[in-house]
């Protein structure tokens, strides 16, 4: 069964539009793992739009499951990362004018700095995760830069305006995950994903875990956040 990773980034989100205490994304967290999600994820940004400093060391702190960070490739980021610690991180693109990552790294035009940073973390005991979108060209430049996990992007699957559109997306991630299999990678997935479309998409045989934030936080404000997850759990599982 695939696994479901909750992203916290907007309990934050909400708690920065008055610059208070409250909603605490820790104590968020905590709730998720009581309704059994199996990791939790934050983006520690460069701007802190959201999950600051002090958000990443009590969740690393206090996660019982699996504490995925995800981050650029900022050196000033990688140096938190190394020192904190976390049990994954997950390589993103990061623009500070975007509303949320856009799309996938580019590994080929980044292959050198990016084959530093996963070394720099991989020697600290951390597991590295690559964001990409499901390009064969992306994918075959993984085990180049020495990451063993990817996480394909599925914001195009997840926005597509029709049937047609959907269903020629999720073929487009189902062959990216084979292939991605062929080089003994461990998939995940994530991006835009909601409590309609993880349906098909959780179907795909061999994807290892779906991470999944916005939809989860948003459908929490009217169900309580341990039935949101709970539910969304249902769905992926």
């Amino acid at each position: 069964m695939a696994k479901l990773g909750v992203n916290v980034d907007h309990v934050a989100t909400l708690r920065q539009a008055r610059r208070g205490v409250c909603p605490d994304p820790v104590h968020a967290a905590f709730i998720c793992e009581k309704a059994g999600c199996d990791s939790i994820v934050a983006h520690l940004r460069e701007d802190r739009r959201h999950i600051n400093d002090g958000d990443i060391k009590r969740l690393k702190d206090t996660v019982i499951t699996r504490f995925n960070l995800e981050m650029c490739i900022a050196p000033r980021i990688v140096g938190i990362a190394c020192r904190l610690k976390p049990h994954q991180a997950t390589l993103v693109p990061e623009r500070r004018q975007e509303l949320t990552t856009e799309g996938g790294l580019d590994i080929i035009a980044n292959r050198k700095r990016l084959k530093d940073v996963i070394k720099r973390l991989s020697d600290k005991g951390i597991e590295v995760s690559l964001f990409i979108d499901p390009d064969k060209k992306q994918i075959a430049a993984v085990p180049e830069v020495g990451a063993k996990i990817i996480e394909l992007h599925t914001g195009k699957y997840a926005h597509a305006k029709n049937k047609i559109q959907s269903l020629e997306r999720l073929e487009e991630i189902a062959q990216a995950l084979r292939y991605a299999k062929g080089f003994g990678l461990t998939v995940n997935a994530g991006h835009g994903l909601d409590y309609d479309n993880i349906t098909a998409i959780a179907k795909v045989k061999d994807i290892y875990e779906f991470n999944i934030g916005y939809s989860i936080i948003c459908r929490s404000l009217f169900v309580g956040l341990e039935n949101a997850v709970k539910e969304m759990a249902a769905r992926v599982k």
